[in-house]
């Protein structure tokens, strides 16, 4: 080697030289050092300046009720499609017809279904009735068998009673033939026995031998006499049996038309109702040919189209987009950032197309971002992997851009706790999460 180094080392002290005296005192190394210096005591202040740690997220406009969202009309029955009475674009107010559809199954086909089937009903009502006063007919029978009944037992025990009373009188008649029969023969045989002693003649004793025969003879005729009269109370008797009898067999005849009244009566009243279930079903359907709009709004798609297209039920027809809605933002954040989000927090948000300038943890030095509020924190996983915050224009800030349109892309900022930006830098240096925090009004409530 050459060694040209060393040969050409300066040596001694080089400060005496006036050239390095004029290059060291040259000013604008002093203003680099000041920099220098004043760009570090900066550093070190923005250190400790206050941080707002912050849950980003993306999602979409939507609206704040279910019931303002793009819906999609459905057709409730099948059909063929007739004629439409909108075009994409149209605004149409709640009841206006959309659409008119025709039948096509054959069970609905009969354009007087409708009148025929209200004509059924009312012979149906016709008949109910007539079973009602028919079922009072026989009411009006039963009370009428009823009283007859009565009056024939009435009837049979007087009849018995007069029984009773001939049984008795031809038993003393009896009692008294008998007693005859005793004065007859204690007279029969005085007078014979007068006779033979001669104090009586033959004459006399023969009156009263026939006298005897008259009163022997009349006593048959009395116990005759008794004998039927017990047998007519005994038939008295046995025609109270019949009488009850035939009667009890008319009423549960009578009764028996009655309830078969009354089974017909109420067979009737349930095809009535059956009758009627039908005609209004057939009135509904009937207005189900005409597809209306069910809220006032704009017609953005035809799902159908053309004249004499067979749908079924359920099929779409058309989109419509509510006219008057609540603009909201829902948005996505993942699982880590859940537990740090709480209903009724602060959240800035700015939408895609509009300027934005945005500084996450100073939100006060954004640009172009808009207030919110967390209205709604769902508490199951989306398709996405990620959970959807719902939120909701902030009252107290400017109210959100009335140009932005249902379905345009959002970011959003969760505002969480304030640390110093030294922290914050260590935090994500190492990866740790944002501070699990419960907002004031919440540990509040808890407490209550």
């Amino acid at each position: 080697m050459l060694n040209i180094s060393n040969h050409n080392r300066i040596s001694g002290n080089i400060e005496k030289y006036s050239t390095f005296k004029t290059l060291s005192n040259r000013p604008h190394y002093k203003v680099l050092n000041k920099i220098i210096l004043g760009v570090s005591l900066l550093a070190v202040l923005i250190l400790f300046l206050p941080w707002t740690q912050n849950s980003s997220g993306s999602g979409a406009v939507t609206t704040l009720k279910p019931d303002q969202r793009p819906q999609t009309i459905h057709s409730a029955i099948a059909g063929r499609i007739e004629k439409w009475y909108v075009k994409e674009g149209d605004y149409v107010n709640k009841g206006d017809t959309i659409l008119y559809i025709s039948e096509t199954k054959e069970d609905y086909l009969d354009p007087n279904l409708v009148k025929n089937t209200e004509n059924q009903l009312k012979a149906k009502e016709l008949a109910g009735k007539s079973y009602v006063g028919k079922v009072s007919s026989l009411e009006a029978q039963i009370a009428a068998i009823g009283r007859e009944r009565q009056l024939k037992l009435l009837q049979a025990q007087n009849k018995i009673k007069q029984s009773r009373l001939k049984v008795k009188s031809d038993s003393m008649d009896l009692v008294a033939v008998r007693t005859q029969i005793k004065i007859a023969t204690t007279q029969f045989n005085r007078a014979l026995a007068l006779n033979k002693e001669g104090l009586k003649p033959m004459t006399e004793v023969e009156e009263k031998r026939l006298k005897l025969q008259e009163v022997e003879a009349k006593i048959i005729t009395q116990e005759n006499k008794l004998l039927s009269s017990e047998n007519e109370l005994i038939n008295a008797k046995v025609e109270i049996n019949r009488i009850t009898a035939e009667y009890n067999e008319k009423e549960q005849k009578a009764r028996s038309d009655q309830f078969t009244a009354l089974s017909s009566q109420y067979d009737t009243q349930a095809q009535v109702n059956k009758l009627k279930n039908q005609y209004t079903n057939y009135q509904i359907r009937n207005g189900m040919y005409y597809i209306k709009a069910p809220q006032s709004g704009y017609v953005n798609r035809a799902l159908q189209s053309g004249i004499g297209e067979t749908i079924k039920e359920g099929t779409p027809v058309v989109s419509i987009m509510p006219a008057h809605y609540d603009i909201a933002v829902e948005t996505y954040v993942a699982a880590t950032d859940l537990p740090l989000l709480h209903r009724g927090e602060k959240v800035r948000v700015w939408f895609d197309g509009w300027p934005t300038i945005v500084f996450s943890g100073w939100p006060n030095m954004s640009y172009g971002t808009y207030g919110g509020t967390i209205v709604a924190v769902e508490n199951f996983i989306s398709d996405n992997g990620k959970f959807r915050v719902l939120i909701a224009p902030d009252e107290h800030e400017a109210p959100w851009p009335k140009q932005i349109r249902i379905g345009s892309g959002a970011q959003t900022l969760a505002l969480l706790d304030t640390v110093p930006v030294w922290y914050e830098i260590w935090r994500t240096l190492n990866g740790f999460p944002p501070n699990y925090y419960q907002p004031k009004g919440k540990n509040q409530n808890d407490k209550k």
